[in-house]
């Protein structure tokens, strides 16, 4: 029998993916302890547990993302992150101009979002049959109630309603964290309008931090050349 010549410790390597989920996973732990610490905060009414968690979300994604990309690159969806720290730390502050403001902040981040999903890939005619209704009740429902913001939440979420529907041009995992980005948001219209919502603020950051997880890993996934 001819004899198997083996194979030196040293040439076996992991593949390129395995490594690559190997990084995933310790980039996300940070995000996952960054994300429980806010939770609990506002599970027990900590603003300094928010303060110092809330604003590291989108820098700890920032990071995972040059790190996972091989063109690092700043693209649009690194944009948008920044953006969205920006609006995390204005709605902090709390009071109408601070809304504003982040509400202004979380535009820019929609909009960044959108021109990169539309780059990578052009939605379903579908997606706009779904979302396009849905966002023309909410805002019929929520135009009186929410009064001299009205006009800037209709703005707003018309972005926000663009960003989930291009975003299910570039996968499943992207689609679904437009859609909760959207669910999240949706929840602080309601509230603003004065509408009670059980467990609002656990519901609120819960689908954003799924929402902002789902678009990045996503998006890295999708195009990991650029």
């Amino acid at each position: 029998m001819a004899r198997k010549t083996p194979v030196p410790h040293s040439a076996i390597q992991p593949s390129p993916d395995y490594k690559d989920f190997g990084t995933t996973l310790q980039l996300l732990r940070p995000f996952l302890a960054v994300s429980a610490i806010d939770l609990i905060g506002i599970a027990v009414n900590s603003i300094a547990l928010q303060w110092l968690s809330k604003p590291l979300l989108a820098p700890v994604l920032l990071i995972l993302v040059y790190v996972l990309r091989e063109n690092r690159a700043i693209d649009r969806v690194a944009i948008g992150l920044v953006l969205a720290c920006g609006g995390d730390i204005a709605l902090l502050v709390g009071g109408e101009t601070a809304f504003l403001v982040g509400m202004g902040c979380f535009l820019v981040t929609q909009i960044a979002f959108t021109t990169a999903f539309l780059r990578h890939r052009s939605p379903p005619v579908t997606a706009f049959l779904i979302y396009v209704p849905c966002w023309a009740v909410a805002n019929f429902l929520l135009w009186t109630p929410l009064g001299p913001l009205a006009v800037p939440v209709l703005v707003y979420s018309l972005a926000l309603a663009l960003m989930a529907i291009t975003a299910t041009g570039v996968s499943s995992r992207v689609a679904l964290g437009g859609g909760l980005f959207l669910i999240s948001d949706m929840l602080i219209g309601i509230h603003v309008a004065g509408v009670a919502v059980p467990c609002h603020g656990l519901a609120v950051m819960t689908t954003y931090i799924a929402a902002l997880l789902l678009i990045t890993t996503g998006w890295v996934d999708a195009t990991p050349g650029r």
